[in-house]
């Protein structure tokens, strides 16, 4: 999921340089929205494997 939200971000990027503002802000909404849920599974995945008692991989 993180390398959907940075593809996303790299097409916002590309899409402002070229001048399309409004794809731009679509696409950086997108990785937005992406990069927030990636974080929540994260520390949702974290915590799960503290309260089992597993240690996280290094």
């Amino acid at each position: 999921m993180l390398s959907w939200a940075i593809l996303f971000f790299i097409f916002a990027v590309v899409a402002a340089v070229l001048g399309f503002g409004g794809m731009a802000s679509a696409f950086a909404g997108i990785a937005q929205i992406l990069f927030v849920v990636f974080l929540a599974l994260f520390v949702l995945a974290l915590v799960a494997r503290a309260i089992r008692g597993q240690s996280p991989p290094v």
